[in-house]
């Protein structure tokens, strides 16, 4: 909410998605949460380091906006086929339709409140079809546990030091390259410096990292937040304010999503992200010159591979900078 009110643009942050998954793997070779956070706190410096240092901040925005679109598009694709299985899957047809049918009849009609509406008839069916005392086990009252940091050199390199990695790699740079393709300009310092103080400080209570959003940057950051680009931050703002509700109710709304097949809740998610998705796939294949190396970022990005903990933006964006430079070496070349 600070940078967003400060800089005026839709800058948005969340948690490390492959870093939960990395953790998950991690959980199974160490049993340590206190040795743990230790590592979280090790990444969150690390991440603070990115920042402070701008070559680093530097190298990182600067990826070509075919290679970057591509990757954002490859990022959301998968997403936006949940309202389509959701839909032709016999067993979440008759909850989904509704769903994808108030989106499509105010899409038209009311742009602006199409997603709303399709999130708040998502809620209506969940709680239609949810079995009953599905709240009895949501915790009402939110609560915090201090933890206090054990520095374990061996879960700092098997935990930490991966964490960071999948973070920069899979997280905090689709994040920049989601700004760039909208074009703001997403200042390092200011983005990594926050994100990983707020790290530090989240990990002392069990978070793992906090980083630049992507998907849900691309939700605020596109013409479906509001037609004036400038005007584009509040919706990153009040999205903080959600955030801090949601806090909050964080027991009911988990008990809520529990209850909920879990494609529904994608599925939203999709029909949220589609403006998003034609916005990247039209950036990546506006030049010919460079329609390759975006199809194949795209294709590498969407495939969702993990090689060596690190996600498939990362290997989609090495993929697409090679081809990019090999094609673009043979023109020289041939001319």
């Amino acid at each position: 909410m600070g940078l967003s009110f400060w800089l005026k643009i839709p800058i948005s942050f969340a948690w490390s998605t492959p870093g939960a998954a990395l953790l998950i793997a991690a959980g199974q070779n160490s049993q340590n949460f206190a040795a743990a956070v230790g590592a979280f706190m090790v990444c969150a410096l690390l991440i603070v380091l990115c920042g402070l240092w701008p070559t680093l901040g530097r190298l990182m925005t600067r990826i070509p906006k075919p290679i970057a679109s591509a990757m954002l598009a490859g990022i959301l694709f998968p997403i936006c086929l949940a309202p389509v299985t959701a839909v032709a899957d016999p067993a979440t047809t008759i909850l989904a339709l509704p769903i994808v049918l108030v989106w499509l009849v105010l899409y038209r009609l009311a742009p602006r409140w199409a997603v709303p509406a399709a999130m708040a008839v998502a809620i209506v069916v969940i709680l239609f079809t949810a079995e009953q005392g599905w709240l009895a086990s949501a915790s009402l009252a939110p609560s915090l546990q201090f933890v206090l940091p054990v520095f374990d050199p061996f879960v700092v390199l098997s935990i930490g030091l991966p964490l960071f990695i999948v973070t920069m790699a899979g997280q905090n740079v689709p994040g920049f390259v989601v700004m760039s393709t909208f074009d703001y300009e997403a200042p390092p310092r200011a983005a990594l410096v926050t994100s990983g103080a707020a790290s530090a400080g989240a990990a002392f209570f069990g978070g793992h990292v906090i980083n630049l959003a992507a998907i849900t940057a691309a939700l605020m950051a596109s013409p479906e937040a509001h037609p004036d680009k400038s005007k584009r931050w509040i919706a990153s703002f009040t999205a903080g304010v959600c955030y801090l509700l949601l806090g909050l109710g964080a027991g009911v709304a988990a008990a809520l999503v529990s209850a909920s097949p879990p494609i529904l809740i994608v599925a939203v998610a999709g029909l949220a992200v589609l403006g998003a998705l034609i916005t990247g796939v039209t950036s990546a294949l506006e030049d010919p010159r460079h329609r390759v190396a975006a199809i194949l970022t795209f294709l590498v990005v969407a495939s969702g591979i993990v090689i060596g903990g690190i996600g498939s933006a990362f290997w989609g964006l090495l993929v697409g900078g090679i081809v990019m430079l090999w094609l673009g070496w043979r023109r020289k070349t041939q001319e």
